[in-house]
């Protein structure tokens, strides 16, 4: 049984991972910390929390005990840089579910967050924790970097194609969408029911941090071609949906790039290999990345859904918990308990 810290729990995010652990049998207790919601208790916070989970007392996060034996971080950027030096030095273990930690250098965060880093060492020295991919990586870890929501559904969707096939790709592009709950919970015009009914934009054309969050995980696997990574927001709470075009040097079978993704995901919990365009409905509430790829003359498309709060975020921060204290990594996240096959 392990006892957690969660700082930053007011977040949907936070609600999301609330939520999680409360149903995982090895948690046998978690305490909250929080800023601007310290002292309330959880159910005036998230009234609809009632019953689901005990109520608690949020507590101040400049008071954070350090008894716990693992803290989720689920803060704004820049705060996060704020605990885990401490909790390192106090040889903590940690998922940081924001940002702050998932690029490699201080020079690349300061350039995409506009924010200083005040512990570049820790980059070289975290975990990515694209928790369907990496495997048993986690022996020694102390600090996980939760990926962010767009790279979840970018990254599983591409990185079979580019780790196998890497030399064989001219150039790709991505055009993603995402609820709005991605945008968090703070009241913003733009993201009012009045505004987002019916509507459909692009945003951060060019400019979305997460661009860099994908470069980066695919260029350690084998792609070094032009990419372009393009956001909407849809009318919708939760959710994304992914669509890649990835465009060939040859000729290469579907059967061929199928093989690839079946021998990567094809006994994965999670990963689920579709063989039809997912509908974004089929993983809402789930921790399931739903994958499809289609090939003709020479182009590959790649779709992929997540719910952002669970798979990108939340749940994959349980999952990646479980691997690193060596649990079953369906637990809390996986109520059915049947081993997702693929169907192709």
């Amino acid at each position: 049984m392990i006892s957690i810290g969660i700082i930053g729990g007011s977040g949907y995010a936070g609600k999301k991972l609330v939520e999680i652990l409360s149903l995982h049998p090895f948690v046998d207790n978690f305490t909250i910390y929080g800023n601007s919601t310290a002292g309330q208790s959880l159910y005036s916070v998230f009234p609809d929390l009632y019953g689901k989970t005990p109520d608690s007392v949020i507590l101040p996060a400049e008071n954070v005990s350090y008894d716990h034996d693992l803290y989720f971080l689920a803060l704004p950027h820049g705060e996060a840089l704020k605990y885990v030096p401490e909790l390192i030095a106090k040889n903590k273990k940690i998922i940081d579910i924001g940002g702050d930690y998932r690029l490699d250098t201080a020079e690349l965060y300061e350039k995409w967050y506009k924010l200083k880093h005040t512990s570049p060492n820790l980059l070289k020295e975290k975990l990515y924790g694209l928790a369907d991919f990496i495997g048993d990586e986690y022996k020694g870890v102390s600090l996980v970097a939760n990926p962010g929501c767009y790279p979840t559904a970018t990254l599983l969707s591409l990185l079979p194609l580019a780790s196998k096939f890497g030399g064989d790709i001219l150039s790709a592009s991505t055009i993603a969408y995402s609820g709005t709950s991605g945008a968090g919970k703070s009241a913003k015009t733009e993201m009012l029911m009045s505004e987002m009914d019916g509507n459909v934009r692009a945003y951060n054309v060019n400019g979305h941090r997460h661009q860099p969050e994908v470069l980066q995980m695919l260029n350690k696997n084998g792609f070094n071609s032009p990419y372009s990574f393009t956001t909407h927001l849809l009318p919708a709470a939760t959710g994304i949906y992914a669509t890649s075009s990835v465009h060939l040097k040859k000729d290469i079978s579907e059967k061929d790039v199928l093989s690839e993704y079946k021998n990567i995901y094809g006994n994965s919990n999670f990963v689920r290999l579709r063989n039809v365009p997912p509908n974004l409905s089929w993983v809402v509430g789930t921790n399931f990345c739903d994958i499809n790829v289609s090939v003709s003359n020479r182009v590959v498309v790649v779709t992929s859904t997540i719910d952002n709060l669970v798979k990108g975020a939340a749940g994959q921060a349980v999952q990646n918990m479980n691997k690193l204290f060596n649990f079953d990594e369906r637990l809390g996240i996986l109520h059915t308990g049947e081993k997702n096959v693929s169907i192709y």
